[in-house]
Formats: C-alpha cells, sequence, structure tokens
C-alpha cells in the first residue's frame, strides 16, 4: 500500500460491524483460553458434585434435574459459537502460513496455495496425484536401498 492509501485507511473510522466482529473476536479467545484451562474443568466439576449432593434434599425432583440440565445446555450452546469463532481464525492463520511457505519456496507449486477454494473433484484429483508421488517416492526409497546393500 502506497502511503496515501495506509494514512486514508487510518483515517477512516470503523465501521460498527468491523468493531463489534474485533470485539467478539477478544471475547471468544479470551473465553476459550479461559474455559479451557484446569482451574474452569475443576470449578464445573465442583457444581456437578454440589449439584449432586443436593439430589437427596430436594427428592430428586424433576426441577432439580431440570436446574442442571438447562444450565449445561445453556453454556454448550454458547461455547460453540466462541470456540467455532477461534477455530475459523486459527485454521485461516496456518493456512495463510502454509500459503506464505508455499510461496516462499522456491520449486513449490503455486497453485497450491488457495487449495481450500477447490472443489472436491479438483481436491481429489490432487489427493491422486500425492498418492502417486508418493508411491513412486517409496518404490525409489526402497530401490536405492537395496542397491545399497
Amino acid at each position: 500500500m502506497n502511503e496515501k492509501a495506509v494514512k486514508h485507511a487510518e483515517q477512516t473510522p470503523r465501521s460498527f460491524r468491523c468493531r463489534v466482529n474485533d470485539l467478539f473476536r477478544a471475547f471468544s479467545r479470551n473465553t476459550a483460553s479461559a474455559v479451557g484451562s484446569a482451574w474452569v474443568f475443576i470449578v464445573a466439576i465442583t457444581v456437578v458434585i454440589v449439584w449432586a449432593a443436593t439430589g437427596p434434599t430436594f427428592h430428586f425432583s424433576d426441577t432439580w434435574q431440570l436446574i442442571i440440565n438447562t444450565g449445561t445446555t445453556i453454556v454448550t450452546f454458547l461455547m460453540v459459537f466462541l470456540i467455532q469463532n477461534t477455530q475459523n481464525r486459527d485454521g485461516k492463520a496456518i493456512q495463510l502460513k502454509l500459503d506464505e511457505l508455499i510461496r516462499a519456496l522456491e520449486g513449490a507449486r503455486n497453485k497450491l496455495v488457495d487449495l481450500e477454494n477447490l472443489s472436491e473433484e479438483d481436491l481429489k484429483k490432487l489427493q491422486e496425484e500425492f498418492e502417486r508421488l508418493q508411491k513412486g517416492s517409496r518404490e525409489s526409497d526402497t530401490h536405492v536401498a537395496k542397491t545399497k546393500d
């Protein structure tokens, strides 16, 4: 980007949608990191133990069961979106890193840079090509190993 474009980009106010996406991304990353900790797991187990221990007090009533069912359903429902956001972002970052490696390696085929956008048929053809290459590589490695003996 030239200096004029950079200056314009810095002066242009970010849209509301961009700010919301940035906030959600930060929230998702921090929440996924926190929820993946041992301490949160211990808290979750403690909640289940406390709930189970209160069973006799509430005579194992439908309401007592509904509390844990509703709580776990809500937490699971919300966590799916947070974890998916984090996974999408991580997957995209890995793809970009791999694309840069392919682009930077001399002799690498640049057509491999954008594989995630190929059709299933094209991916299958490419997979078969790599399987043939791998098979040929194994055969030549075996041949080399036999001639060295």
